[in-house]
């Protein structure tokens, strides 16, 4: 017999049904009301649905038999079971939120998680590239690409490299090799990416989520739709200019079809870019040019090192970045003094 713990869907559907009803009203409180990401929303409504469930196993039948005992005994079963400190932080989290609204909705007579304390978490300080790092790393699917008589060409793992089924095109005499424009197009849209990520510092979920009249190509500006629906502008460069315009004279059109509506970014069958196959480029890439283990969230963190080292204003990195709080962004001046420091004990002869 099988010992796995069933998921939150057969969760949710065995609970009684007034702690259903109670999950459905807030996803939709969440979703609707609070404009959370449909990612917070699945984490919130899954940390909900585990809570209910130790709650229904501990005598309640009902949100209005919730009190502070049966959240901290929950919590503590969390912690028992190995989770991480940030995870628990989050699912306090989730709990409050969850109990304020059920007692501004009436299905709790009192905001029982109030007195809730969140679990302290250690921020980790995030992995930051070199600008060269960046540069090999944005460049690298250039160099991908078979210019000379005998190269290999593009590796078989290229991520979300279109597959033909057809074999290599043959080379005589000092020919290079056909390329196949799919292939090449493919190139393109991951120069484009990598390029863009690093010069704007943007979510992947944003850039994923750009359309091509998001793109201002006069202006050398993108629009982006963040977190809560806040909507930013967000300057590029010229490099950045550059391979988008590469890839939307050439590229794009290669790969476009019926599914691709005003997509600026597409998968090799003509899709949206699904931010999930982006991450997979952009790990493929640095794992090629024999970088760090990175990922999109890590060129968003070094754009935003790369930046104040520069000596841009901190509320300005903020605004480009779309946090919401500047406590948010000051863990990247962690990061420059960090670098400092390491380049003061490395450099100094009395360090």
């Amino acid at each position: 017999m099988s010992s796995r713990r069933p998921g939150t869907r057969a969760t949710h559907q065995a609970l009684p049904p007034a702690m259903r009803d109670a999950v459905d009203g807030f996803a939709v409180h969440l979703a609707q009301v609070r404009n959370r990401s449909a990612h917070t929303v699945r984490a919130y409504v899954a940390d909900l649905v585990s809570l209910l469930d130790h709650a229904v196993r501990m005598g309640c039948a009902a949100p209005a038999d919730l009190d502070l005992g049966v959240l901290r005994s929950w919590l503590a079963k969390q912690r028992t079971t190995g989770a991480a400190s940030s995870s628990s932080a989050r699912r306090a989290a989730a709990a409050r939120t969850f109990s304020g609204w059920a007692h501004r909705s009436g299905l709790l007579t009192t905001d029982v998680a109030a007195p809730l304390a969140t679990p302290k978490t250690r921020r980790e300080l995030p992995v930051v590239l070199r600008a060269d790092q960046v540069a090999t790393l944005v460049e690298a699917p250039g160099r991908n690409r078979p210019t000379a008589p005998g190269h290999d060409g593009p590796p078989a793992a290229l991520p979300d490299a279109p597959s033909t089924g057809a074999p290599p095109a043959p080379t005589t005499g000092g020919a290079s090799p056909e390329v196949d424009p799919a292939e090449e197009a493919v190139l393109s849209r991951d120069r484009a990416l990598l390029e863009l990520l690093y010069a704007t510092g943007a979510r992947i979920s944003e850039v994923c989520g750009l359309d091509t009249t998001d793109v201002d190509r006069e202006r050398r500006v993108i629009r982006v739709l963040g977190k809560g629906n806040r909507e930013r502008t967000v300057p590029y460069g010229l490099p950045a200019q550059r391979a988008v315009d590469r890839w939307l004279a050439a590229g794009r059109p290669e790969l476009a079809g019926p599914d691709s509506g005003r997509a600026l970014f597409l998968g090799a069958r003509g899709g949206r870019l699904h931010p999930t196959t982006a991450r997979r480029i952009v790990a493929g890439y640095a794992r090629a040019a024999g970088l760090p283990p990175t990922s999109p969230h890590g060129l968003r963190h070094s754009a935003a090192t790369h930046l104040l080292d520069g000596g841009a204003d901190l509320r300005a990195v903020q605004e480009l970045l779309g946090h919401s709080s500047l406590a948010s962004t000051q863990i990247y001046t962690h990061v420059s003094v960090e670098r400092l420091r390491a380049a003061y004990r490395q450099a100094h002869p009395r360090a």
